[in-house]
Order: C-alpha cells, then structure tokens, then sequence
C-alpha cells in the first residue's frame, strides 16, 4: 500500500538487587518508557554527560512508600509502571482546561521476563473501579484510602508514589521502576524519530483529538501520534477500552521505529533523541542519572515488537455505573500470578472480558 505522509534497584546486567540497605534510594518502574529508555542505552558521549545528566528529574518513589510493599523477588525479572501524565497545564493546555491536578491518562505494567529477551504489557484502564489505599503526597498530605474509587485517581491525590502502591495493591507485585511521560515531551520525541509509521484499516476522524486518517498507511508526526492514543470516543464503543488498544498498537510501531531509524549507530540522533527523551520522563530516584538509565535501557535492548505481550486487564463494564469498568477477578488473578511466576499471561485470562471493540483498526 502507497505509504501517505500525514501532518529493589536494578543491576546493569540486568538482574534484582535484593532490598536496599536502609538509607538507600528506592527503585519503582518504566512507562511508555521502556522504548524512550532504549534511546537513552549507550548514550556514552562524555561531552553531553552532563548536559543529558540536568534533564533527568526523578522521584523517590521508596522513600515515600516505606517498606510495607509486595516482596521484592530476585529472579531476574522487572516490573515496571509506565504512566502517561494528562495535565492540561503549561505547555499541555492545548488539550483543555487544566482542572487542578494530572490524572494517569495512560497506564502500563511492563514485566520483562528473566533473560530480558521477551516482556508482557498489562494496560489498566483508567476507569477501572479499584480499592485505592490510604496515600501519602511528597508534601506529607494523607488521602484515605476509598472503595471503588477510578484507577486515574490515584496519581492526582497522590502523585507517582500513590500510584505505584495501587497498582502493588492490585497486582501483589512490586513495581521495581516508575517512569511518566507528558504530553509535549511524546510529541517532541515522536518528532525526533522522524514520525511512526502505522497502517489504519477504517477512517479515524476525532475533533477531539484533532485526527483525521483516512484507511491506509501513515506516517505520524508527534501531534498526530498524540491524537491517536488520546482518541476514544470515535473508534470502537468510544469507551477507554478502545483507546488502549490504539495505544497498544501504537507502542508496537514506536519500537520498530526506534529499531529502523538507525539510533545505535548515528551518533548524532542518538544524541538528539537521547536530550528529547531525557526531558521527556520523569523516572524514581534510581533511575535518575545517565548512567543509571544506560545501565536499565541496555538490558532492554534485546526486546523487539514481536518479543512484547501486550494484553488489557480484564474487566467488565460496571453494573452499577456503565462509564466504569471492574476486574473480573478470577481472570486478574490469572494475569498476576502468570507475571509473579515470571511466565506468559494465558490466553484464557483475557477471553470473554471487555474489549472496546477496536481489535485491528491500527497496525
């Protein structure tokens, strides 16, 4: 088809530390990350150390946490948290009014099996109704802890850290990193990467999100890529669960467009994207230098689109409230003890749950 151009810490190989000593900084998740950390792996120029070094802002994400987490297993897997940040102020009020604090719009557990060749991306939609613990802000302000509360809530009372106790809630599984991404850094990333190309098999058309894709192959600058993973409420049931599987298909390309474009062996886009993708995210404390994120994005290297596993918690539509999702529990169950035993999500846990119904619109 005729292409259209469109406008516990973590060792360097790769493996579990056991429990830090206390006094020691934390460790806490990826996010869109794990193909923004890539960019960053072998980013050895010492001229731009610290130029790249000023860029990384981190969180400490154990210090806010304490020890009252999941066991931290030492099997050479990684758990991670990605989140996408929705905050509509500064350079991302563009997209409408900011109403006082940012939600998790985007949410992704990453379990990198051990031997770091294969990953799984667990997608939770925002909506889902969960049992929110008790939080604690990184100014000391407590939040009670709310039944049936929206999975997005979590970020915006408690910022990163209440985030990632959530999904430990949730799951029983310890995120060993957390990484956010806002919107003005993706955009300027995906610009960097020259575009990502994706194939859509209908029309999109979201006033929304500013997209207007007629079927066929695209390749998308960094406004355009941010409308398809913002769109909802035209593809599918318009519902979150529709978005996520853009989303989904969406990372898949991105990856095999940091693979194409020739990252590891041009000096100078290295560099470019290794600045952009620096002031991009926001990482926990342990991943808050260059050499720290090196030593992280290289035992990810080895993992490609078809090496990723990518499934949506499953979940149904709530009866009391139709807007909300829940876990089906039984079939969560499935998900999490799959990824604490470090083995594949069986195609049994997401059979019969809510999809969305946007299965193969983009690829």
């Amino acid at each position: 088809m005729t292409e259209q151009h469109s406008s516990g810490r973590i060792r360097g190989n790769g493996r579990r530390r056991k429990p830090p000593a206390k006094g020691r900084r934390a460790a806490s998740a990826v996010a869109w990350g794990a193909a923004v950390l890539v960019l960053v792996g072998g980013s050895g120029l010492g001229y731009v150390y610290f130029k790249l070094n000023g860029n990384i802002k981190g969180v400490d994400i154990n210090g806010q946490l304490g020890k009252d987490r999941p066991v931290n297993v030492d099997n050479g897997s990684m758990d991670i948290l990605v989140l996408g940040s929705d905050s509509r102020s500064g350079a991302n009020d563009e997209y409408g009014k900011d109403e006082g604090g940012a939600r998790s719009d985007t949410a992704m557990i990453v379990h990198v099996y051990e031997g770091h060749k294969k990953a799984s991306v667990v997608s939770v939609p925002r909506d889902t109704l969960v049992d929110r613990p008790q939080c604690t802000d990184d100014k000391g302000n407590t939040t009670p802890a709310q039944h049936r509360a929206m999975f997005n809530t979590a970020y915006e009372v408690g910022g990163p850290a209440c985030a990632v106790k959530t999904v430990e809630a949730m799951s029983g599984i310890r995120m060993d990193h957390y990484i956010e991404v806002d919107f003005t850094g993706f955009k300027k990333l995906i610009d960097e990467l020259g575009g990502v190309k994706v194939t859509t098999t209908k029309a999109i058309k979201d006033s929304k999100s500013h997209l207007d894709l007629e079927p066929g192959t695209h390749t998308l600058d960094g406004e355009q890529s941010l409308g398809l993973v913002r769109t909802r409420k035209s593809v599918g049931d318009g519902s979150d669960l529709g978005r996520i599987q853009l989303q989904q298909a969406f990372m898949k390309a991105f990856i095999e467009q940091v693979k194409s474009v020739g990252v590891f062996t041009n000096p100078k886009t290295l560099l470019d994207l290794a600045d952009t993708a620096t002031k991009a995210i926001t990482p926990d404390s342990e991943l808050d230098s260059v050499n720290e994120l090196m030593g992280f994005a290289k035992g990810l290297s080895g993992i490609g689109a078809k090496d990723v596993q990518m499934v949506t918690l499953p979940v149904e539509y709530d009866p009391v409230d139709p807007n909300r999702v829940r876990p089906i529990e039984a079939k969560a169950d499935q998900v999490w003890k799959a990824l604490k035993a470090d083995k594949p999500i069986p195609a049994s846990a997401t059979k019969d749950a809510a999809t969305g119904q946007a299965e193969g619109l983009v690829k």
